[in-house]
């Protein structure tokens, strides 16, 4: 149906108090990119808030092609699918009701995003230890601040470091940086989400390695940066708190965005 005649109680908790999870998936083609993936992080971050799936793997395979084949029979071609559980409808607290969780899939077009980007650095961070560090909440008010502030200085996203200052993750996005040809990323230790880009490319690009102790230093004089995220794919950076980098692409950069071409060209479920 469309969004507008969809229907959500007004005391849903995902609405009162943001207790709910989600996934944001490319749609290639009329298929869901990576969802067997993407369903795998949604489990893990309903472990973490203590929500329960209500639904199987298999029926929410099944529900996300029934939405796209519909989007597409109605002549509107989806370049994004989201799906959303909530607690359900709750007292007006934290406290939950015990209520059936509310599922919401949705489909829309795809951002368009330019061939390179500008970043900032927020004073705003990450906290590493969180009882939700890792999951994919829809508790995203502190994202909404920071991006706002990228927005206002120009940039398309705003880089948070953790609270001992190890450099993180984007609103949105995870970040990969190169120093004298090496290509990085910050560990999950730091906070950041296990982006499902993020997974793929330190499975398939050579020299791809985890680090725990990135700086905003090793961000502002890398040589090369970009921003990897599920509508994004592989970002080239241009520039840093109004400084700019090296090419963008470099040389490691170019490389990575072939190489994440090529996984999905051999599948859509890698």
């Amino acid at each position: 149906m469309d969004g507008r005649d969809a229907c959500v109680a007004a005391l849903d908790h995902g609405l009162t108090v943001g207790d709910g999870i989600f996934e944001t998936l490319k749609v290639i083609d009329g298929t869901a990119f990576a969802l067997t993936r993407h369903l795998a992080r949604l489990r893990r971050s309903a472990l973490v808030l203590g929500l329960e799936v209500p639904l199987s793997d298999d029926d929410l395979v099944a529900a996300s092609i029934e939405l796209i084949v519909g989007c597409r029979v109605a002549g509107a071609e989806p370049g994004r699918l989201r799906i959303t559980i909530t607690g359900g409808p709750g007292p007006l607290g934290s406290g939950r009701d015990h209520a059936d969780a509310t599922v919401v899939l949705a489909a829309g077009p795809a951002p368009e995003w330019t061939p390179t980007t500008a970043v900032v650095t927020v004073p705003w961070v990450r906290n590493e230890r969180s009882a939700t560090a890792g999951a994919k909440t829809t508790s995203y008010a502190e994202n909404v601040v920071a991006l706002a502030a990228a927005h206002e200085r120009g940039a398309t996203e705003a880089i948070f470091t953790n609270t001992v200052g190890a450099l993180c993750e984007g609103t949105g996005t995870n970040l990969f940086v190169v120093n004298d040809g090496r290509l990085r990323t910050p560990s999950l230790a730091t906070g950041c989400l296990a982006g499902i880009t993020r997974e793929l490319l330190l499975e398939v690009v050579v020299g791809c390695g985890e680090v725990a102790d990135l700086t905003t230093a090793d961000l502002r004089n890398a040589d090369e940066a970009f921003l990897t995220s599920s509508t994004r794919d592989v970002q080239p950076i241009d520039t840093v708190d109004g400084l700019p980098l090296g090419a963008a692409p470099g040389p490691v950069t170019a490389a990575t965005i072939t190489a994440f071409a090529a996984v999905q060209v051999a599948s859509l479920d890698p």
